[in-house]
């Protein structure tokens, strides 16, 4: 990869990657920055940006957040596609151009990218745009990038049988467990791999996830049943500072192979583990759990998040719904032609 080290007429020296393994087409970058630097130094013009130093100075300012991984992966992936390039030259119709198409991973077939994951980089990048637009000052305005639209797919959630035989299925100790708090409490992926012993109260029987550790950013209080803290008892001793280990270890990402293969030992389709999240869901509102409580307990941060349950329990409408009928409630207020009149 070529890089341009240059002298800029102000006096400041300017070194950086041009983007590019091509000597000529490095060459070129090298004169036009020369020449950009020359007329920011004497005709006042802003001074033009490239998408490398955008996606530099976004990430470190997104470094304390959850997500930050994601938004790792997702500004690698557009690097490989606009590295060196103007900021304000790239294009809405670019950037969707850009956006990945295929997943591939090693020993496992290539599937296609869904609309939502699509979205998800989408929303990185738009982040990063209207934060050079709006508070960097490096660009006079972001490019416009709307969410691609997204079918709504049914939730996937399974029964407290099918939840039995899936633990059942899993044979690693500490992924069994982890599974069975996630039954038990509702809490994301890396809220339970990271859960440490300070966040956990087991004579008050409740545990706390940290602002900086939720999606939504708000702190998480999360009551402990019976079932929780029988798991959580079964992992003192093992580590020092988190409640879950491996070996001794923290345990730095899930197994995804080994829950496949327990999955598909369990006779279920298509779960995942975020799936456990929607079935505690699933349950607490077939349990009678209000739809305001679950938002609690979820720790979401929109009411529309804990809706898409509501289905699953309509007991609440039961009186309104026996406001409208086809027959008339009063038996004298049944014509002779109705059917009730011909059946007697």
């Amino acid at each position: 990869m070529w890089h341009v080290d240059i002298r800029a007429p102000g006096g400041g020296r300017v070194r950086q990657t041009t983007g590019t393994t091509n000597r000529k087409e490095a060459q070129e970058y090298h004169d036009k920055l020369k020449h950009d630097l020359w007329r920011v130094s004497k005709m006042g013009e802003k001074p033009k940006r490239t998408f490398g130093e955008a996606v530099v100075r976004f990430m470190n300012e997104k470094a304390e957040q959850p997500d930050f991984r994601n938004k790792r992966l997702h500004m690698r992936h557009f690097r490989e596609k606009f590295s060196g390039r103007d900021l304000a030259s790239i294009t809405r119709d670019e950037i969707y151009e850009a956006l990945p198409q295929v997943n591939q991973r090693k020993k496992r077939e290539v599937s296609p990218v869904s609309r939502a994951t699509k979205n998800l980089y989408l929303s990185t990048i738009r982040s990063m745009f209207n934060m050079a637009a709006d508070e960097w000052g490096w660009i006079a305005s972001a490019p416009k990038l709307p969410n691609l639209a997204v079918d709504n797919k049914r939730i996937r959630w399974i029964t407290r049988e099918e939840a039995q035989r899936l633990l059942q299925a899993i044979h690693s100790p500490w992924m069994r467990d982890v599974t069975t708090l996630a039954f038990a409490t509702g809490l994301r992926q890396s809220n339970l791999l990271d859960l440490e012993w300070s966040q956990v109260d087991l004579i008050k029987r409740r545990a706390w996830i940290h602002p900086d550790q939720a999606k939504a950013r708000k702190s998480i209080g999360i009551p402990l049943n019976d079932e929780a803290v029988e798991v959580i008892r079964r992992q003192i001793g093992k580590h020092q500072t988190r409640v879950f280990s491996r070996r001794g270890k923290p345990i730095i990402r899930w197994d995804l192979a080994q829950w496949n293969r327990a999955v598909a030992r369990a006779e279920l389709e298509h779960f995942r583990f975020h799936d456990v999240r929607h079935t505690w869901a699933s349950w607490h509102v077939q349990s009678g759990t209000p739809l305001n409580r679950l938002m609690e307990l979820g720790g979401w941060s929109k009411y529309e998040h804990v809706l898409r349950y509501a289905h699953l329990a309509p007991d609440h409408l039961a009186e309104h719904a026996a406001t409208v009928t086809i027959w008339a409630q009063n038996p004298k207020e049944v014509n002779e032609e109705s059917p009730q009149s011909l059946v007697a």
